[in-house]
Parts: C-alpha cells; sequence; structure tokens
C-alpha cells in the first residue's frame, strides 16, 4: 500500500459540515443595510474586525453574511433577469407572503421560483441575486 493510500480520507466521510458565511460585494454597506437589515431583517454582528475596507456581517442563525464595500469585479457581466438562472444565495424566510409586501414596498422586482415552490427570487441594492424560500 503506498502512502496516499493508506492516509487517505474515505470519499463518503462527510467533511463539510454547513456554510460558515458567504460575502457579497456591495458599492455601499449603508445602502445594503437598507436591504438586509431593513428589509430582510437581519442583525448586525457588531464583532466585524477592521478589515482595511468598509462592510457587514450580518447574522444568520449558525451562519453570516459578510458584506464587502470592494470594486466589483463583475461590473460589466449582464446579469440574467431571473436570479435563479444567477449565481445567487438562498435564504429560508419563515412568510413570504411578508418578504413580497416588503419587497413591494421598497420597489423591488422580484419573480417567483419556475419550480412551483414556496419561493421567490430578487436581487439587492448591487445587483446580487438572492433567493427566499419558506420554510
Amino acid at each position: 500500500m503506498s502512502r496516499s493510500e493508506s492516509t487517505a480520507v474515505p470519499l463518503a466521510t462527510p467533511l463539510v459540515r454547513a456554510i460558515d458565511h458567504c460575502s457579497l460585494i456591495v458599492a455601499n454597506t449603508a445602502k445594503a443595510l437598507e436591504f438586509y437589515k431593513g428589509i430582510l431583517g437581519l442583525e448586525v454582528d457588531e464583532s466585524r474586525p477592521d478589515l482595511g475596507y468598509p462592510g457587514a456581517w450580518l447574522l444568520l442563525a449558525d451562519s453570516q453574511i459578510h458584506l464587502m464595500e470592494l470594486p466589483d469585479p463583475d461590473a460589466n457581466s449582464v446579469r440574467p433577469e431571473h436570479g435563479g438562472r444567477d449565481h445567487h444565495i438562498a435564504l429560508q424566510v419563515s412568510d413570504l407572503n411578508l418578504v413580497i409586501q416588503r419587497l413591494e414596498n421598497a420597489g423591488i422586482k422580484y419573480s417567483k421560483s419556475k419550480s412551483g415552490r414556496a419561493a421567490l427570487f430578487c436581487r439587492d441594492f448591487d445587483a446580487n441575486a438572492i433567493e427566499l424560500v419558506e420554510k
């Protein structure tokens, strides 16, 4: 048996347990917080250290969303109309109708999931696609 065979971890062994955080690039942290805090109701984690650029960490159960105010490397990309056909994050919500009401009040366009599930797709103020799934 070779050395690499004896120390290899079997593929059936799950190594990834959860998503720790996801990061989204935003142009203006305060404006982004209008969406994530004001519309979606997420809480800001005040423990974010000084990373040399503006941003915010948002609490999401045992995970976080990191908003990073940095130049967008995808600024010239053409995004699909429907966020389900774009890279996106999916967030569980308790009341999709309340989310719809808040999105409509803020003038944010959305499209319902093409699968027929209780879910919709929208974009934040920086065109990041967000899926909201009722669970």
